[in-house]
């Protein structure tokens, strides 16, 4: 008999659903939602846009009709079980957790499936109340960062939601609506919305008034055409990668990342420049304190929706910085630290992000397994390749991890974990593997200090990355044709088609 795995996710990185539809977080978003990076970048390697999608960053519904033509095409949809909600997971194996502690190999012995040991899936069957359980050789969750659990600020007492006279909501739950409820929801209305990451500012364009409170000003991209020259040139290419240290690098990238560093630098104010001059920031106090490549090191950059600064210079948006994440509610609406008078309003969206973690971190059962998935704050995730952890047998993490391109990255991933399971290859001890993701670590810690490092994130070194997945997968990690094409030409999807 074949070995039984499950697939725990809603996304691209599963494509198996725990609701009613495939599709992941653009099953339920903003009507004007927008993909973030070229279509060129998010695209599947076997399976390329239609020709008629011809807009570079398509709409939501155009994504949404691309994944579900993706999965109709390789007959993936018998392979899902709808509206299904897993609530757990448990390991059950001869060897007590105790025990697995001082294994020096993944497993015990570095097989991707045991003979014995199985992970028991406790799942929720919407709508009639009943439970399933399945024991599965191995599981895969693809469970993403952004959905489910809202991320929602700590407020003084008297001082939260409750202080507020009109009604408060996470984004997440503006998502939830249909187009006409949420059209309904904000008409007429005084709007402010909290944070000015893309889904902040994508709810304030659907306004008609709104205040957008933030904390940080960010180097959000107008487009990926900074001063003509296409921004995949400038961090997606081999050349690039040259100008950063790299975690796991030798002596002579060491010193040729040293020597270039005039480079690096050049390149982000090249971007910023650009972005200044397009946006306009300086007129609005929105220049930020931190470099373009602390940003795209943290994978915080996002587009700027059209006209969104038309919109702040006619008045309709009102930019507000708040000194600190501390603000609070009173009956009128926000009061900002620093401000003598309230930020009136009538209905306060939350666009505050969600914790990923903590979902991660939930769907184990086992207390001892939850601390060593979601480990040290002070440090990223503990996988191996952003996918393995080390202490926990036959189990995969896929997309997690952030990058510039989501699915781009969860689809190398995919591939790389096919070919473990497969035993194409095997997986180093786990010292060697910890040692791997505290190179990683220091890496994100050297290019996004500070407030921007995020735990989960490989930046703008998608070819160092996808080098090594190649290398473990015995394929050739250089694919182009020609040593020019090969430095300087941005690599994509499409250099990935075959092995």
């Amino acid at each position: 008999m074949g070995k039984q795995v499950a697939i725990i996710g809603a996304g691209i990185s599963g494509l198996l659903a725990s609701s009613s539809s495939i599709g992941g977080v653009w099953t339920k978003t903003v009507e004007t939602t927008r993909i973030q990076s070229p279509k060129d970048y998010y695209q599947f390697s076997d399976f390329p846009w239609p020709s008629s999608v011809t807009e570079g960053f398509p709409t939501q519904n155009q994504v949404l009709d691309y994944i579900k033509s993706y999965a109709q095409y390789f007959d993936l949809l018998k392979q899902i079980k709808f509206n299904t909600k897993v609530c757990g997971i448990e390991y059950e194996g001869p060897s007590s957790e105790d025990e697995m502690q001082p294994w020096s190999l993944w497993g015990g012995n570095r097989e991707p499936f045991s003979s014995e040991g199985k992970w028991k899936v406790v799942a929720e069957v919407k709508h009639s109340l009943s439970t399933e359980i399945h024991l599965v050789d191995f599981v895969i969750l693809c469970l993403g960062r952004f959905s489910d659990v809202p991320n929602i600020p700590d407020f003084h007492p008297n001082k939260g939601p409750e202080a507020f006279h009109g009604e408060v909501i996470h984004s997440m739950n503006y998502a939830d609506m249909d187009y006409v409820s949420a059209a309904n929801l904000v008409k007429g209305k005084q709007v402010t919305v909290v944070g000015f990451q893309k889904f902040a500012m994508d709810i304030a364009m659907e306004c008609s008034k709104a205040n957008v409170i933030y904390k940080t000003e960010h180097w959000n991209l107008p487009d990926y055409l900074p001063w003509g020259l296409p921004l995949a040139y400038l961090y997606f290419s081999r050349f690039s990668e040259l100008l950063v240290h790299k975690p796991g690098e030798g002596l002579l990238l060491s010193l040729l990342a040293t020597i270039l560093s005039p480079l690096r630098w050049a390149f982000s104010k090249f971007v910023e420049s650009r972005v200044n001059k397009k946006l306009g920031l300086a007129k609005y106090g929105m220049v930020p304190k931190h470099s373009f490549l602390q940003e795209i090191s943290s994978c915080m950059i996002a587009t700027v929706p059209e006209k969104f600064f038309d919109r702040v210079q006619e008045g309709s948006i009102i930019l507000k910085k708040s000194p600190s994440s501390t603000f609070s509610f009173c009956q009128e609406g926000i009061l900002v630290e620093g401000e003598s008078s309230p930020v009136k309003t009538d209905l306060v969206i939350m666009a505050t992000g969600f914790r990923g973690e903590k979902k991660l971190k939930d769907i184990f059962v086992s207390p001892t397994f939850q601390d060593h998935i979601v480990g040290s704050p002070e440090t990223i995730l503990s996988l191996y390749r952003e996918c393995i952890h080390g202490r926990i047998p036959q189990l995969a993490v896929i997309g997690f991890s952030e990058s510039i391109s989501n699915l781009f990255t969860s689809e190398m991933r995919c591939r790389w974990l096919s070919e473990l399971l497969a035993g194409t290859f095997k997986l180093p001890s786990i010292k060697e593997m910890e040692k791997d993701v505290e190179k990683w670590d220091k890496y994100a810690k050297r290019y996004a200090s500070g407030q921007y490092y995020r735990r989960s994130c490989i930046g703008a070194l998608h070819l160092w990355y996808n080098d090594q997945l190649c290398k473990d997968m015995g394929w050739n990690h250089k694919r182009k044709k020609g040593v020019f094409a090969e430095l300087f030409e941005p690599y994509g999807p499409m250099d990935y088609v075959t092995s």
